[in-house]
């Protein structure tokens, strides 16, 4: 067979070799971990009756407090814990692991040498990233309404304003919550791609990247900044929020998407760029 440069490091090859790392299974092992882990908490305990309303189950109208009235609930509330650092971190781990371990492994130029042209590698290796990654955000609302079913039952969402959804409706609010969520880590994503071109150190990679998102999300808390707060991926970190609205008013999602997902396109724009002028050496 006449060499092809489109058959070079298949998509289902790359795949299966990540599916296989232990630190995949270690990262979906943690993200499984958390709803149960909360449930447990919950349900062995100690009784919270010291009147405090932030409590998680509470009955306090938030999104804490309303966590245990379903299996809708308490899926909205392990979005909300699991949003600012668990996906961050895991999405950062898959997206800055890939390149920057072959690298530190030595085995990057004998994979160039199969050979596989460079823009095809990172392509092949973004697509297996992004699928992980996707694969991580999924599991974090299918797993907590399995265990928050069995735990606290299959009553529909009821959100803070106190409107309850139909079931239909509720499956409709949830799945819109997760793809936003989704398009919004695009940013951590790319960045960390893009950092793990730059270096041959997995661990520096991703915590650059969870580094730099985390060091945008004080930013973000600073009032003082004003509308500059508006340019940073951060600000719109928990906008799916507003998929909880009775009519969802799709401006700040839309918004936060775009911004998001343009900017985690123009770090892997600017990963294969690197990566095509870049003296590979290891």
């Amino acid at each position: 067979m006449s060499y092809s440069a489109k058959n070079t490091l298949p998509y289902r090859v790359e795949l299966y070799r990540q599916l296989k790392r232990k630190r995949t299974a270690f990262a979906y092992g943690f993200v499984l971990s958390l709803p149960i882990l909360v449930s447990l908490a919950v349900k062995f305990g100690p009784s919270g009756d010291d009147g405090d309303s932030s409590e998680f189950g509470s009955g306090a109208t938030d999104i804490i407090g309303l966590a245990t009235l379903g299996a809708a609930n308490f899926t909205t509330t392990m979005l909300f814990f699991s949003t600012p650092f668990l996906l961050v971190t895991v999405v950062a781990l898959f997206n800055g692991d890939t390149v920057a371990s072959e690298a530190s492994w030595s085995t990057l130029r004998y994979l160039l040498a199969s050979p596989v042209p460079r823009t095809r590698l990172l392509v092949q290796k973004m697509k297996v990233s992004l699928t992980l990654s996707f694969i991580a955000v999924l599991l974090v609302p299918i797993s907590s309404w399995i265990v928050g079913a069995i735990s606290f039952g299959t009553a529909p969402l009821q959100t803070p304003l106190g409107v309850t959804f139909d079931q239909s409706l509720t499956f409709t609010r949830l799945a819109i919550m997760t793809g936003y969520l989704a398009i919004s880590l695009l940013f951590v994503a790319g960045l960390a791609f893009y950092l793990s071109v730059r270096t041959d150190a997995p661990l520096g990679a991703v915590g650059g990247a969870v580094g730099i998102t985390i060091l945008l999300t004080i930013l973000d808390a600073i009032s003082a900044l004003g509308s500059i707060r508006e340019w940073l991926p951060a600000h719109y970190t928990d906008t799916w929020l507003d998929a909880l609205s009775t009519t969802i008013d799709w401006s700040e999602m839309a918004r936060g998407a775009s911004y998001c997902a343009m900017s985690g396109i123009l770090f892997y724009a600017l990963a294969i760029n690197k990566f095509a002028r870049k003296d590979i050496t290891s």
